[in-house]
């Protein structure tokens, strides 16, 4: 009897050991073209490729696109308006993996793009179609907004100052909008004496966005459907809210940084705010800072988030949350409401 059960648990771990091998790993999806998308993937065995245009939707409500595919790639003819949603299955064992652009391909639009299909610590997924972060969207063409139109927002957070929202209003309509208000100056870009200036602007984070941070926060406890937020650039206050969302869900630092520098690749900072008029700038305080933007070539060119040593920027925000609350999950029980209770719902939500 001893030796069967060491048998059978010996077969037990190869079998195991081969269906891990076996599953699908490393999936992406980029677009090639306007209308064409390559899936890519990792697998020792054949894969099954479904498509469907919701990002839940379960296998027998998907389209099988590709079966037995075992070269590793596909290509779809994506239709302009409706994003694709894949699933990867592998024949062995069936165990699904789904993948989907990480950017919604706007004509002019700036870093608007979806945080799902991230790993976490523990072997989960953060949930496709979810939760989107992105830059400003006040020149969205009306093929852009069909697209948005079509995610099924039910929330905009915006975490802009007061001014940016009166010289770049949102383009999306339709879906509730939440903002909480401050002035431009309040972000400190001048810098602190002894320290330099987008280390000031990060470490003051903490304290300028836990308003902002709180309604957002809200916004995906009571999940309605898909929530977008967004800043200006798409990348430093929304970055740090995406750091915070990513690691309240137990996604690693490390894969938390590799995001906050896709934004360096898809800023579009031409798009992020309007021509502005001298009308403009003389009734906003905050346009001033813009319009010495749009007169530097190096506005049009999206800067590396890292300082001159290479540390990230988001570090310092970071930073800053350890030094004076002792974690994220303490700083975000005190500032954005959100405790171990909450903790567990939002993993419960966005995780598969």
């Amino acid at each position: 009897m001893i030796k069967i059960t060491a048998l059978s648990a010996t077969l037990s771990l190869l079998l195991a050991i081969g269906t891990a091998e076996a599953r699908v790993s490393g999936g992406v999806a980029d677009r090639t073209s306007p209308d064409r998308v390559r899936v890519t993937w990792t697998s020792s065995t054949p894969v099954d490729v479904y498509m469907a245009s919701t990002p839940d939707a379960p296998r027998d409500k998907m389209k099988l696109v590709s079966d037995d595919d075992r070269d590793g790639q596909f290509e779809w003819g994506a239709d302009l308006l409706s994003r694709p949603y894949f699933l990867l299955v592998d024949t062995r064992d069936g165990h699904g993996t789904r993948v989907a652009e990480r950017v919604l391909p706007l004509t002019q639009g700036s870093n608007f793009r979806d945080i799902g299909g991230y790993s976490t610590a523990d072997g989960r997924t953060v949930r496709w179609g979810q939760i989107y972060r992105s830059g400003a969207t006040p020149t969205l063409t009306d093929e852009d907004m069909e697209k948005i139109r079509n995610l099924k927002l039910a929330e905009m957070v915006d975490l802009r100052s007061s001014d940016e929202r009166v010289l770049a209003p949102t383009r999306i309509e339709g879906v509730p909008y939440s903002a909480v208000g401050y002035s431009m100056t309040a972000l400190s870009l001048g810098g602190k004496p002894g320290i330099p200036a987008m280390e000031a602007v990060y470490r003051g984070f903490p304290d300028l966005l836990a308003p902002q941070l709180r309604v957002l926060f809200a916004s995906l406890l009571r999940h309605d459907g898909p929530v977008v937020y967004n800043c200006s650039a798409g990348q430093d206050r929304t970055g740090f809210a995406t750091a915070l969302i990513l690691r309240a869900l137990g996604v690693p630092m490390e894969t938390v940084l590799a995001d906050y520098h896709l934004s360096t690749t898809y800023r579009r900072p031409e798009y992020e705010m309007p021509k502005l008029t001298p009308e403009l700038i003389a009734a906003n305080p905050g346009a001033a800072i813009y319009a010495q933007y749009q007169r530097d070539p190096k506005y049009l060119k999206p800067q590396p988030l890292k300082d001159a040593t290479g540390q990230s920027y988001l570090t310092f925000a970071l930073d800053e949350i350890d030094r004076r609350w002792g974690s994220v999950d303490a700083y975000l029980q005190a500032e954005a409401g959100v405790g171990p209770a909450e903790m567990a719902r939002l993993r419960k939500l966005y995780l598969e």
